[in-house]
Order: structure tokens, then sequence, then C-alpha cells
């Protein structure tokens, strides 16, 4: 009990050198603790959290694949033994027994060095590696005479050695202590007292060994001295040491070094044979001597790295049990056959695009076990990635970036780093660096086409998908989502979102209403793709929509101007028309002009006669609309001819439209009205008294124009004879003017010199005709060119000259018919019923 509370009282006195001892060299980021051996596994070494200021900090040792002897209390900062610690297991040859580690602050990348000392306590006592010692020592040995015995061993250090020696026993010997060269004791018996074996033939000594702790701890060992006959010679080496270098990779059952003594008695006397004197425990697990030649010859593998000089002490006695020692030191040399080793303390896994040059990325350590060159490593990375290795500490480095990453050119690394020696040849090593490079929303969604256009046929049902826009984001999730938008804008200043709408996850643009072509033709408007970042990039693109006419207008017919709804509900097409009955076949009698809605091929018109009085009598222009005569009237034919006229578009399905005209074939107007008013008569229901008015009206219509035109000539007439009364100018020559472009009704171009009527006058109204010429009628698309030489004016002949004769000369007049073009504007005024042709003087 007295024992075990002095090891406890020392324990203690330790623990509090441990805590006085300790220190933090802040400089170079390592702490210092101190500790003594044979502690309790858990006990308290030092608080490395209050030593190093961090508060709240992830702390970690750092795993070398080695023994650990320590470990870290991660929520207190407490610094534990992990085990019970020999101090003479570890440290056997040290006279400083330092155990280090390394810890490492997660977050930070800064790795601390810890190295703990561990004190020795005095738990070994000096013990002899035989405890029972024979010398054989010839009875004529002079006093004086020195025997070196096998010294004690005691693991331990510093006080708690060896240290020193006692011999009891006998009077005949005593014992004196050599201090070899360093700490070592030898002790040697001295024969004090001239030997006898005829008095004692042995001598029983006991050696005792004690060290300095408290209490001191012995060991002993028993000598038997056997008294000899006389041996004069004594065994003499060849060298006083030897020294052997030999590489650590020697192969076993090599001979290292051979040892040799020689004796110059004879016989038994003379036999010399060898043997360890002072040998360690690893040395004799490693080398065998031969105790007839002194070879020493390698038994186990030898490694530089563990043990690099081995100190033996070889005796060589000869049959009269006189003896001589030598020391042999072998040197271990290194060779590179240790792997430089690469250890990965710290790693991100994850790091974003936008990180800045010169962000750690991880955390290496390297390592040789070789000396020297073959010790030296360099590292490297590979070529080509964005990282460089940065000397951190000592041999850790860093591996940083170089520049900012994009994730959509490369979005992850696996970065492989090599460690090579500078041994010959080098041995490497090398691991890999996964690092997963994290979206940053640098990009905007892309179209796949710079525009987009599509084409929809009008009357389209509500809800019709239009076209599909794309858009694609090179960024990562949440960045990549991308939506769809419409732009502002107006169709016929109401809200775009009235007539189309886009499906904001798959870009599908919807028409949400019927188009109609004649309203709207084209729309034009703006698609926004937007990610889904924050803040969110976008991008647009133009969208063209082009609305396709469809066939769903009829013609419209301008003209005849339509007639009264008829009792039976159905709305026709109506006109009258004069045909003299004299007129040629070919002969213009009137023009059924219509237009269409709708655009290209469904506003063609045809034209062609659904119904008449005589089938055979007219015809109808297909383009035109022009009906003519097709033979000359007889005498037969009824004067009120009713023709029907179908319009039809060209469409699919076509749509048609109906003109009703009812042409009169009569010599005047007088005759057509007065058939008109006995038709009229006959039609029930009309009342006479409107049908008289309308007569009364186109008498006087009639008279006015048959007036005007009497004025006009002689107005004319008066000119041309002032002009005759004038002295012709010298090389005057009067020009042609071209025909007269007649002015149509309201200004629609489309009348001008399309039909004239032609009719000679005389002062006597019985030879006066009028005439209509086939030649000067023509198709709304003209078959045939336009002559290039104009028709000559009034009183002008075919080859350009004046004539001279004012009364003989003809009378031409043009007066405007109805004719009109498919292309003739909807705004146009509606023209009249007809164009009453002027009756003979």
């Amino acid at each position: 009990m007295r024992a075990a509370g002095r090891t406890w009282g020392r324990w203690a006195r330790a623990l509090l050198c441990c805590v006085l001892l300790s220190a933090w060299e802040a400089a170079w980021g390592q702490l210092r603790y101190s500790v003594p051996e044979e502690l309790p596994k858990g006990s308290f070494v030092g608080d490395v959290a209050k030593d190093l200021g961090l508060q709240m900090a992830v702390m970690r040792l750092i795993d070398r694949g080695r023994t650990q002897y320590f470990s870290l209390h991660g929520k207190t900062g407490h610094l534990v033994t992990a085990e019970r610690i020999d101090r003479e297991q570890l440290c056997r040859l040290l006279e400083k027994c330092m155990l280090r580690c390394e810890m490492i602050v997660e977050g930070e990348m800064q790795v601390y060095d810890i190295e703990v000392e561990i004190t020795d306590i005095n738990d070994n006592a000096p013990s002899f590696r035989e405890t029972e010692m024979q010398l054989r020592v010839s009875e004529m040995t002079a006093l004086g005479s020195r025997f070196p015995l096998r010294d004690a061993q005691d693991p331990d250090s510093g006080p708690n050695s060896l240290q020193s020696y006692e011999l009891s026993g006998d009077e005949h010997f005593s014992l004196v202590v050599q201090a070899d060269h360093g700490s070592d004791r030898r002790p040697e018996l001295v024969l004090a007292k001239a030997l006898d074996r005829e008095e004692a033939a042995f001598h029983e000594l006991v050696l005792r060994a004690r060290d300095g702790g408290e209490p001191p701890l012995t060991g002993t060992a028993r000598i038997r001295v056997v008294v000899l006959d006389a041996n004069d010679n004594a065994p003499v080496f060849s060298a006083a040491e030897y020294t052997v270098r030999v590489p650590e990779d020697v192969s076993v059952g090599s001979t290292l070094v051979v040892v040799t003594a020689t004796d110059r008695d004879e016989g038994i006397n003379g036999h010399v044979k060898y043997s360890f004197h002072k040998i360690s425990d690893k040395a004799s697990e490693l080398f065998h001597l031969d105790e007839d030649t002194g070879e020493i010859s390698l038994k186990k593998e030898i490694d530089f790295e563990e043990i690099s000089i081995h100190e033996l002490e070889i005796q060589a006695h000869d049959g009269g049990e006189l003896s001589d020692t030598t020391k042999v030191v072998i040197t271990v040399t290194d060779v590179n056959d240790n792997t430089p080793e690469l250890t990965v303390t710290s790693q991100l896994r994850e790091i974003s695009e936008d990180s800045p040059p010169g962000t750690v990325v991880a955390l290496l350590h390297v390592q040789d076990g070789d000396s020297g060159a073959n010790g030296q490593v360099r590292c490297s990375l590979d070529a080509g990635v964005p990282f460089r290795l940065q000397s951190s500490r000592g041999s850790y480095y860093s591996v940083v970036t170089t520049k900012e990453l994009d994730r959509e050119d490369v979005s992850e690394y696996n970065v492989t780093v090599r460690t090579a020696d500078g041994g010959s040849p080098p041995l490497w090593s090398s691991t890999v660096l996964t690092l997963r490079v994290l979206d940053v929303n640098d990009n905007a969604p892309v179209f796949s086409e710079a525009s987009y256009s599509a084409r929809l046929a009008e009357n389209n049902a509500a809800g019709a998908l239009v076209l599909t826009v794309r858009a694609r984001d090179a960024d990562w999730g949440q960045n990549a989502r991308v939506r769809y938008r419409l732009g502002e804008g107006r169709v016929r200043d109401v809200p775009l979102s009235s007539y189309v709408s886009v499906q904001a996850e798959t870009g599908a643009l919807y028409a949400l209403r019927s188009f109609d072509y004649e309203e709207v033709r084209e729309v034009g408007l703006w698609v926004v793709a937007e990610d889904g970042g924050s803040p969110a990039l976008s991008s647009n693109v133009s969208v063209r929509i082009v609305i396709v006419d469809e066939n769903d207008n009829a013609p419209q017919v301008l003209y005849p101007a339509p007639a009264p709804v008829s009792g039976a509900g159905v709305r026709g097409w109506s006109g009258v028309e004069l045909a003299a009955r004299s007129a040629e076949p070919g002969s213009l009698v009137a023009k059924v002009v219509a237009v269409d809605a709708d655009a290209g091929q469904n506003a063609w018109l045809s034209y062609e006669l659904a119904k008449a009085t005589e089938p055979g009598l007219f015809r109808v222009g297909l383009h035109s609309g022009e009906v003519r005569t097709a033979r000359f009237p007889l005498a037969r034919d009824a004067a009120r001819q009713s023709l029907v006229v179908l319009v039809k578009d060209h469409g699919r399905p076509a749509l048609s439209a109906t003109a009703t005209l009812t042409v009169v074939l009569a010599e005047n107007v007088a005759d057509m009205l007065s058939e008109m008013g006995s038709a009229a008569a006959a039609v029930p229901g009309e009342p006479a008294g409107s049908l008289t008015r309308w007569l009364v009206l186109a008498v006087a219509a009639v008279s006015c124009l048959f007036l005007a035109f009497l004025l006009l000539l002689l107005a004319l007439r008066l000119r041309r004879w002032r002009r005759s009364q004038l002295p012709p100018a010298a090389g005057e020559v009067l020009r042609g003017v071209p025909a007269t472009h007649f002015v149509g009704i309201d200004g629609v171009r489309a009348f001008l010199r399309s039909y004239s009527h032609e009719m000679s006058l005389t002062t006597d109204s019985r030879k006066s005709q009028l005439r209509l010429s086939p030649a000067s009628c023509c198709d709304t698309l003209p078959v045939h060119p336009q002559p290039d030489e104009p028709a000559p004016l009034l009183g002008e002949d075919p080859a350009g000259s004046r004539s001279h004769d004012a009364d003989n000369a003809p009378v031409s007049a043009s007066p405007p018919t109805c004719s009109h073009r498919p292309s003739i504007p909807a705004a146009s005024a509606p023209l009249p019923s007809s164009y009453p042709c002027l009756p003979a003087a």
C-alpha cells in the first residue's frame, strides 16, 4: 500500500508538471504538453481549445494510419490519452520521448502541431540478461587483472535508469565500474587477492545493480568463478573496433563482417571461440555470430528507418578462459524503399463556380520514410486544370484555384495529385481529388431560333395551338428552369393577352380567339423566357403570326344595284340595260361588277350566264363580267330579256352570288321607256303613279343631256370657225391628242377608256346615226394591247391633218358605261344602275 501511494504521488507530481510546462508557440502553430508514462486511458493531457483561443470550433486529430495515443473531445476541446503509454516501448533509445500529432480546425484549413513529451517514471528495475554467470580464471592470474562482466539493463531514463553496481560474497575480488563513452556503465571484476586452486576451486559472488528512483529498484546476478590451471596467453583481436556499412535492402543470410582473434597458446588454450558480449534485444534478433569463425551474418531484414546504427561487443575466449573484446559498429545505409505517402488532410467536396481565384479546396500532407534525396518529395498536378499547388507549412500543401470556375464548361473535376521522391529510380504515389462545381445563375435562357413565325388559318378554333417556342438555359437546377410569358403589346387597340397566350412551362403559344383575315392579317409579339435564378435572368424572341385567308366571304355584286327583297324573303340583284336591235355580235350591253373581301385565289372571280330568256342571244365575259351580244337580235326575240349572271370565286369550296339584269331591245330610249312602262304596268302591285314619275324624270334627264350636247357642239363650231379666219402660223402643226380617257363615276379609274359609243350627227337629223363599235369595248383585263397611236380628235383625219371643212366633220363622243375591275376598293361609292345612251338628233 505504501508503494502504491508513492506511485500515485509520482503521477500527481507528473501531472502538475504537465500543466505547468504546457506552452503554445503561436508563431509556429504548435502546442506542447508533458505527461508521465503509464497514465490510464482517458487521462487529461491539455485544454487545446483554451490554449488556442478557439470557441465553437470543430476540431479533429488527423489520422496518419499509425497508432493513435491521444484523442480529442469535440465538445470540451480536451486532449486525453487514448491508451496506456509505455515510454520504454516507444522511445527505448531516445533520451527525450516526444509524441507528435496534428490537429485541424474545420473550415479554416489550418493545421496545428501538438507535441507531447512522455516523461519517465521508475517502473522498471535493473535486470541482467543472465542471472547466472560463470568465469573461468587461471590461478596464475596476476593481481589487479580485470574481468568484464555483462552489464545490467534498465529501460528507464534519467535518474530512474541504472546508477550503480555493488559486489558481495568474496574478498578475492572487487568491483570497478568503467564509464563507457556515453552514459553506459560497465562493471569489471578486479582480482584483489591471489587465487589458489588447491585452497578454493570456486568462488561465489553476487552482483547487484541499483537505479536512482525513489524508492530505488535493484536487480541481481550470481557470478561463479572457477579457478583454472595456468594459461599465460589470452586471445587478441585484430582490431579494437570493426566498422561496416550495409544497405538496408541487403538480403537475409548475407555475411556482414568477420571478426578475428588470435591466441599464441597451443592446444586447447589456443583454440578461440566467439560470442556476443554486449548486444541489444533488437540486435540479437537481427544478427548471428558464428562462434568458430567470428562471422556476423543477417538473420532478418534490417530497416534504416527503424534503427540506423547497431553497436555490438564481441568476446573471444580460449580454452583456458582467457578472453578479449572488440566493438563492432554496423551502420545501415538508406535505400529508396519507401513510397511517398500522400494524405488528404482536408478537402472540399463542392465549390461554387463564382468562388474567387486562390480559394483553398484541399489540404495535403506528404511524407517519405527514407532520408536524404530518397526522402525529398515533389508534388505535382495534372496539366490543364484550373488549380495549383501551394506550399503551406512544412510538409503540407494547399490546392488552390487559379481562376473562376465555369460549371457550364466543366461540372466536376477529378484532379490527380502525384508525389515522387528523389530516389533513383524515383518512387511515386497519387490520389484523386473529386470536386463538384455548384451552379450560379450566370446564363440567361437562349432560344433555339433567332425568331419564330407561324401561319394560322383564319376562323380558327379558340385555344388552337399556334407554335411552340423553345429556350434552354446552360445553368443547372432551379437556375435552368425556364418559364415563358408574353411581352407587352396591343392588337387593334386591344391587349395582346386577349388574342394569344403562352404556356409558362412548355412555351406553347395558343390562340385565345378566332382570327378574321379581313380584320387582322398579321400579329407580331415578343415572348420572354425567364429562368428561376435569384436574381432571374431573361431573354426574348420575336414571334410573327401570319393569318392565312380562307374562303369565308361570298362575292359581293356592286353593279347592278341590289333589288328590294321579294315577298319570299329572297334578295337578288337587278338592273335595266338598253340594247339596240341593230347591235352587231360582240356589242357591249352591260358589265357586272363584283368584289370579294377575301384575298388571293379566294378573291379571283369568274362570271357565267346562269339563266337567260334567249340563251343564245347574250354571252358574259368569264373574267370581265361584260355582257355582250352573241348574235344579231331577231324580230322574234322578246323586247325584254332577263339575264341571271352567276359570280363565283376560286375558293375551295367556291362561294357565289347572282346578279339579275333586264335588257330591253329597243332602238332608242323612248322605245326602251315605253317598253319598261308596259312591263311595269304588267307587274301587279306596282303603283302606276310611281312608274309615270320615273318616266318623266328619265325624259327630262335625256332632254337636258341632249340640250347640253347641242350647246357644246355649237361652241365647238364657233371656235373652229374663228380659228379658220386667222392666218395659220408658219410650220404650225396641230398635234394629235390621244383618245380621251373618260373619267369614271366618283373618280373610279377602272372605268377610263373602257367603253364608248360613237355617234355621227349632221344638221339633218334624218342622216344621223349611232354605231356601237366592238373595238371600243374591252375586258377588264384586255387581251390585246392598246394601239400605240391615239384616236383622232374631233375634226382630225387619221393622218393627223386637221380638216378645214368644219361643217362636214364628224363628232365623236364616248360617254362612260358601266365597268369595274375586281380590285375596286370596297369603300368606293356605288355605281348608278344604268347609263342610257344619247338618242339620235
